[in-house]
């Protein structure tokens, strides 16, 4: 899942039959490819080589990287994704995992939560019960808001917080954050589900502050104007950036391309121009455990989980 921290500014596409087929396909994979990434997430494990095989399943499936799966640890909520010679290893972690595919532009997203210290079920479970209650409400005619308000009273029932500034979201083609946005809190809005929309459904439990903030350096970005630019080693770049067609991309992906001078200095180049937006790591204020769980549902009568394992 990749997050906006703004508001959206273009709305969810209302799915017709090529696209169903096109997104349950990619809902298929997105969830198989988590399940993998799942079981591979292990004590000792290196988060860059469990990040790296689970693009490499999306690929041998036939689909593409809808965003870099991201590997987010105990406090840090989304956004990691480390770089072509990071060396750290997961130990008692809290570790979210996060995978995003698409077919032809058509795409579903999904991420979960794995205890590796065993201290935090309860929390997981706190965050999971207001997922499925969530997802039973996507139907036609709900409110946002109050879907945001069932996912905040079971997650307080726990004596957990759910975090306020991110939610779920809207998906459209090569669009991975449209409207309408999916509150974890009651925000009042009243803004109503219509059939035939694909959102993402991620809830977020935490014992800290339940707001989240942007730290340290980003591996992930996304291409935000299309301008001229001089500099053959950035415009170089640039053209291979404009080939994963408006959605998110990595560093890593840069690195393994370009090296790594190369790779920063266009990177810092585009993103002091304004070309480039960057996502750092989104880390929760009190430094609390994040839990995060998400699905993609199509709103319907009966609605249907496009990432169902």
């Amino acid at each position: 899942m990749y997050h906006e921290l703004g508001k959206s500014e273009e709305d969810s596409e209302i799915a017709d039959d090529d696209m169903i087929q096109k997104l349950k396909k990619s809902g298929n994979i997105a969830a198989e490819a988590l399940d993998f990434g799942k079981n591979i997430i292990k004590k000792g494990a290196k988060p860059l080589d469990i990040l790296d095989a689970v693009e490499e399943f999306i690929l041998k499936n036939g689909a593409h990287c809808a965003f870099p799966p991201q590997l987010s640890v105990n406090d840090t909520a989304a956004h990691s994704c480390p770089d072509v010679g990071d060396a750290s290893v997961l130990g008692d972690d809290v570790v979210k995992l996060d995978v995003g595919v698409h077919i032809d532009g058509y795409l579903s997203d999904n991420a979960i939560t794995v205890d590796l210290s065993g201290k935090w079920k309860e929390l997981l479970k706190a965050n999971s019960e207001a997922l499925q209650a969530a997802l039973k409400m996507a139907v036609p005619g709900t409110q946002t808001g109050a879907i945001g308000k069932t996912i905040q009273e079971i997650i307080s029932s726990y004596g957990y917080s759910p975090v306020r500034n991110l939610s779920g979201h809207g998906l459209g083609r090569y669009k991975v954050h449209t409207r309408p946005s999916i509150p974890n809190v009651d925000t009042g809005s009243a803004t109503l589900l219509r059939a035939g929309m694909v959102i993402a459904i991620e809830p977020f439990a935490t014992n800290g502050a339940g707001v989240i903030y942007e730290s340290g350096e980003a591996g992930v970005f996304m291409l935000a104007k299309k301008k001229p630019i001089r500099d053959p080693i950035s415009r170089s770049v640039l053209q291979f950036i404009e080939t994963y067609n408006g959605l998110p991309f990595a560093r890593k992906w840069l690195t393994r391309q370009f090296g790594v001078g190369k790779t920063n200095f266009a990177l810092r180049n585009l993103a002091q121009q304004d070309i480039l937006r960057a996502y750092p790591p989104l880390v929760d204020e009190q430094h609390g455990v994040v839990s995060q769980m998400e699905k993609t549902v199509l709103v319907a009568e009966k609605p249907v989980i496009l990432t169902q394992s």
